[in-house]
């Protein structure tokens, strides 16, 4: 049974290469009719916060892809515990009384002479007894991973993406398990949790590579199977920096394109194209077309560039996925995505159901994002809309204004209003008075939307509708 998980650590809002990562693990697992968990890993106690928590669940919650089961790593703390001990019972770990060791589970940066620090040899080689009996006595400890050196051995697994890898046992400190104050460390809820929620598949950035060696290690100490691995590549700036949140700030972020006016089948889009390819050059997929096409084969090796400028935070690439999907989703899917920004800037779809989505059709092939809705398709919504300068030099053509109040009274006048209608009547007037049709073709598109290019001139005057032709058209 294939079961994948994707675990967000709380301590920041959710990151662009996280949300790859889940996207991932989401498509992999419904490809192959598996299970998705969302894990939250929130035993980093003093770095979580609620604020961190929250964003994660809006980013989640905007791709809207959705998870099978859901677990918090804090309400499984005995879990951890248990396993810590049952190593420790089994001789696969051992308590560390050292000073060090209780102020800080993890001492590998500390100067300890000369080459890495490894392990405390004085704690290694204490019997049970004496570990024991200075454990009744209160003392404080942590409990480290006993890793085997002497014969070394190596560490070995097949990466799904990286393929085959190994390291020495003598290249392995004795990490920590378990803190001086109870606390997993990362690395034992992490697998303490994956081995208890069977997960099959382990896929996440590159980054969490090197700590692969020592999760094999506790899981096969636990004597549990080993999940397979995959690890994706990361995601770097333009100037081949490693993305970071404090570093780049809201350019990492999800919820930036989402405030941006994004889809989020187009952002899906565009992060699965950030390290993966279907190999077929395609590169405007749907949800459905990128789950077949998911494989590891797809997954590159080398680390992608997410592009973007202190001016702008988004990428170019994904803004031009954006607009493609914007052109040819289902209009029924867009329609409420566009009621919903111009409600935000408190403008209403003009009138009923059936010509709102009628008006969103036409007009979406001009647009990039969803705001474009509320700010280049202002003039189909109200109103109180402003002319551009190119529109005036149309209106101001000689004789265009007289001609578009003529036309307005020619509609009035006629109880059919029709594109095609207009256009006849449009045509005849400026065939009557001996100007180019074009002329009045621009000139109405300006008096209408307030801009100098857009949908088809008659296309234009369908989506205004009678009423606020007539009336914009005697306003020039």
């Amino acid at each position: 049974m294939i079961r994948v998980r994707f675990a967000p650590s709380p301590t920041g809002y959710l990151h662009i290469g996280s949300a790859r990562t889940f996207i991932f693990n989401w498509l992999f697992a419904r490809k192959l009719k598996g299970t998705m968990v969302l894990r939250i890993d929130d035993t980093d106690v003093d770095r979580n916060t609620q604020a961190s928590l929250d964003s994660i669940y809006d980013g989640l919650n905007w791709l809207a892809l959705g998870w099978d089961e859901f677990y918090r790593q804090s309400e499984r703390l005995d879990l951890h515990r248990k396993i810590a001990h049952d190593l420790l019972a089994r001789g696969f770990a051992y308590r560390d009384f050292s000073p060090a060791a209780a102020a800080d589970a993890d001492p590998k940066d500390k100067p300890h002479g000369e080459g890495p620090w490894l392990c405390n040899p004085e704690m290694r080689a204490l019997t049970q007894q004496q570990s024991d009996a200075r454990a009744a006595a209160g003392e404080p400890f942590v409990i480290r991973f006993k890793v085997q050196r002497d014969p070394a051995h190596e560490v070995k697994f097949h990466d799904e993406v990286y393929g085959e890898q190994s390291k020495l046992t003598a290249d392995i400190e004795d990490f920590a398990l378990l803190r001086s104050n109870g606390m997993p460390t990362y690395h034992l809820a992490s697998c303490a949790d994956d081995i208890d929620l069977k997960i099959s598949h382990v896929i996440r950035g590159q980054d969490h590579l090197t700590n692969t060696f020592k999760h094999i290690l506790i899981i096969q100490g636990a004597g549990a199977p080993l999940p397979r691995f995959a690890h994706l590549p990361l995601l770097v700036a333009p100037d081949g920096a490693k993305l970071s949140k404090r570093k780049h700030g809201p350019v990492v972020s999800v919820t930036t394109y989402r405030d941006n006016g994004f889809l989020a089948s187009a952002y899906i889009n565009f992060l699965c194209l950030l390290g993966w390819s279907p190999k077929d050059n395609r590169e405007q997929m749907t949800l459905l077309e990128l789950t077949n096409a998911f494989s590891f084969d797809g997954v590159n090796r080398s680390n992608a560039v997410v592009n973007f400028s202190d001016a702008d935070p988004i990428d170019p690439k994904a803004l031009w996925l954006n607009s493609q999907h914007l052109r040819t989703m289902p209009v029924e899917t867009l329609v409420p995505l566009v009621k919903k920004v111009l409600e935000a800037q408190s403008l209403q779809p003009y009138g009923d159901d059936t010509f709102f989505a009628h008006v969103v059709d036409v007009i979406r092939s001009r647009f990039t994002t969803l705001l474009d809705f509320a700010s280049k398709g202002r003039a189909y919504f109200t109103d109180d809309f402003e002319t551009e300068p190119g529109a005036f030099e149309k209106l101001n053509a000689p004789g265009a204004r007289e001609l578009l109040r003529e036309l307005a009274e020619r509609i009035a006048a006629k109880s059919e209003f029709t594109e095609a209608g207009v256009e006849a009547d449009l045509r005849k007037l400026a065939e009557e008075r001996g100007v180019k049709a074009g002329l009045l073709i621009n000139a109405s598109r300006a008096a209408l939307t307030g801009q100098p290019v857009g949908p088809s001139a008659f296309a234009v005057f369908g989506c205004i509708g009678r009423d606020r032709v007539i009336a914009r058209l005697r306003k020039v």
